[in-house]
């Protein structure tokens, strides 16, 4: 039997390689003398240990951890490549969950209402659950939150809005000027790492880059590092509203509600404007340095990720032509990209690329509403007119070369009389401005398709009647497009407005659309197909009705929050049918599992916004994420599989801004928050 103590020795001798022979000194004999202690052995070696972590490989797919030892020769404590006397590699597990089967599916059960005071200022996120024929898991989700507006990484501040110079905004009271209009937040794996782009909905506009971490073991993101995005090449940015991610993997973003060039003409126009001037800052007010034309474009944002800093290639691509962009969503064919334009009387529009992957150069085209039912939400089909070829290079010198062009240099005008033009001139009704009087100068057709798209659309015979089109989506199955029409009225009525008579949105115009009035808007679907003359396998040919929101009435909402709380919901604080869509926003298609998600952007619709999730199966509405009050839920994105684990980006703007101002307590509340629900395991593939 061994003492302890002799039990150490005898292991200690074992590891160093003493003798066989010399183990009968581990037997429980009778102690010697101690013996004469030895002269000073030479100091050993340390040995060292090193962990790196590898990107995947077909070999392991998850990535692995590749664990190396050795001695320390030249004694600097760090284990040099020449020092390595082992490697073991052990690929990662299957991302700490097990992916879902190719053929489970997502399905969500709704969050109630929010209901009581304390509801009403919480992100609320239903539950999700993973269906497999009779087989259900439920799933691990919540809602996350990667930075709100006002956090600092460094010496940087989300949401902070600077100058061309890159140097902060200030306010009158000293403070840095805070923008609580996040927007659009791309997820971009690229190579080994993981990052954002996320654009703000302000004036002068700002765009921010992070570098995400991912826990491999839950799929949890969090902020690595954050960098502020150098808009000067551009001539800064303007109101990025939604956006989207391109097929090689690039974020694209967008430039909404664009000045309009008619009236803006000069920088004194600018400032002397209440929704332009706060843009002037970008230019120190400097009025020299307004063009109207530099702004209303799509912007790619490439990340280049081969240095430990990244750095981000920002452009504007001329040759789509200049809209109130909401965003630019390019299809599976990588060359057709369809244009949504947001206000009161715009138009639908699409793009086909020359080259796939390659959005400097292509063709244009506007939407004809051909309408073939006014009931419901109407019917149509849909014809396409081609408004011209045109590269950005071509372009960009109007806009910031030595050729930029003013408004009367590309049109003549005069003012209708008694609702007619004169000669030569042709009527248009666009963008909310009423009639127009419009006659293109010599020479100015491909200049006016690109810097005046509405205006040209409108002369060459395109409908520009559409209200509050908001974001668009493709969904592979079904070979459909679905659309967000956030209201049903104006230019989409037949000469109305909200209901009642009006000739403001329909005289000197078109009116191809003729339909009744939902202040609650709806989500179009559109069928593509091969076109063979346009050159593209995705051109829509025609659009109808998938779901519209239900101006709410008295005895249409039954859900038990609104039984126990009657006065909550009869009082004109939900406008819009409680367990239906208001005012939809953004949508985005989930892949893999047949569900359209529908982001709000309503005001008196529903007080508190909600992310819905669509079943295209079984058409049922599910409410999965509510948002705090007089919020804005903003550009809802799939992404269906980063290194095992699938998200859904949303994003939660101005709480306490849009409604319910006087609900703010000033703690802080008000600050927007950029995250998203999941993480879901992703598909097996």
């Amino acid at each position: 039997m061994f003492n302890e103590s002799r039990l150490a020795v005898c292991i200690r001798t074992l590891l160093i390689g003493i003798p066989l022979a010399t183990l009968v000194a581990c037997g429980d004999g009778d102690d010697g003398k101690d013996g004469a202690q030895g002269a000073n052995g030479i100091d050993g070696l340390t040995s060292l240990t090193a962990i790196v972590e590898m990107a995947a490989t077909a070999e392991c797919p998850n990535g692995a951890t590749k664990m190396q030892a050795g001695l320390d020769k030249n004694k600097n404590q760090t284990l040099d490549a020449d020092e390595v006397q082992s490697e073991t590699v052990v690929c990662s597990g299957t991302t700490g969950v097990q992916p879902l089967s190719a053929s489970a599916r997502i399905q969500f059960d709704s969050v109630a209402a929010p209901s009581s005071n304390y509801e009403k200022r919480q992100v609320l996120v239903g539950t999700a659950k993973a269906v497999d024929g009779t087989e259900t898991r439920m799933l691990n989700v919540d809602y996350h939150i990667l930075a709100r507006s006002g956090d600092e990484y460094g010496d940087v501040a989300f949401g902070q809005l600077v100058d061309s110079s890159g140097q902060p905004l200030f306010s009158e009271d000293g403070s840095r000027k805070i923008s609580d209009s996040n927007e659009f937040t791309s997820l971009l794996p690229i190579d080994d790492r993981l990052f954002s782009v996320s654009q703000i909905e302000s004036r002068p506009g700002a765009m921010f880059m992070m570098e995400l971490n991912q826990d491999k073991s839950n799929g949890e993101l969090s902020v690595k590092k954050l960098w502020q995005l150098d808009m000067s090449n551009i001539n800064g940015g303007w109101v990025h509203c939604a956006g989207s991610v391109t097929p090689w993997n690039t974020h694209f973003a967008s430039e909404e509600y664009e000045p309009d060039a008619r009236y803006l003409v000069t920088g004194q126009d600018a400032l002397d404007d209440g929704y332009a001037a706060p843009f002037m800052e970008y230019h120190n007010n400097d009025v020299s340095k307004w063009n109207p034309y530099q702004l209303g474009w799509p912007i790619e944002v490439a990340i280049d990720a081969s240095n430990a800093v990244p750095e981000a290639d920002l452009k504007k691509h001329y040759s789509f032509g200049r809209l109130a962009y909401e965003l630019a969503y390019v299809m599976p064919d990588q060359k057709t990209v369809y244009l949504t334009d947001d206000g009161t009387n715009v138009g639908l529009y699409m793009y086909i690329a020359d080259e796939a992957g390659d959005l400097t150069a292509g063709k244009l085209y506007a939407m004809k509403w051909n309408q073939t039912s006014a009931e419901s939400m109407g019917a149509a089909n849909l014809s396409w007119i081609e408004l011209g070829h045109a590269t950005d290079e071509e372009i960009k010198p109007y806009v910031d070369g030595n050729m930029q062009l003013k408004f009367a240099d590309i049109f003549d005008t005069v003012d209708p009389v008694d609702g007619a033009c004169a000669a030569g001139f042709t009527s248009v009704n666009q963008n909310g401005i009423g009639q127009e009087c419009l006659k293109l100068k010599d020479g100015m057709e491909k200049v006016a398709s690109r810097l005046e798209t509405r205006r040209y659309a409108a002369m060459m015979g395109a409908t520009t009647e559409l209200r509050k089109e908001e974001g668009i989506t493709f969904d592979p199955t079904r070979n459909k497009l679905y659309l967000a029409m956030s209201e049903i009225g104006r230019g989409m009525e037949d000469f109305g407005k909200n209901g009642s008579a009006s000739s403001s949105y329909d005289k000197g115009g078109n009116n191809d659309i003729k339909m009744g009035y939902n202040q609650c808007g709806g989500v179009y679907q559109l069928d593509v197909a091969a076109d063979v003359a346009i050159g593209s396998d995705y051109v829509a040919g025609n659009i109808s009705g998938l779901i519209q929101g239900i101006p709410a009435v008295a005895g249409m909402a039954d859900t038990i929050a609104v039984k126990a709380n009657p006065a909550e919901f009869a009082n004109g604080m939900n406008d819009c049918h409680i367990d239906g869509i208001a005012n939809p926003d953004n949508v985005t298609y989930m892949t893999g599992h047949d569900i359209l998600i529908i982001g709000e952007d309503t005001g008196s619709g529903h007080q508190n916004d909600v992310i819905w999730a669509y079943d295209l199966q079984n058409q049922q509405l599910s409410r999965i994420q509510t948002t705090p009050y007089g919020s804005e839920t903003t550009s809802p994105y799939w992404y269906p599989n980063i290194n095992g684990w699938a998200y859904l980006t949303s994003v939660i703007q101005h709480p306490y801004g849009e409604s319910d101002g006087d609900k703010d307590t000033g703690t802080g509340e008000n600050r927007a928050y950029t995250g998203y629900v999941g993480p879901f395991p992703a598909k097996s593939e």
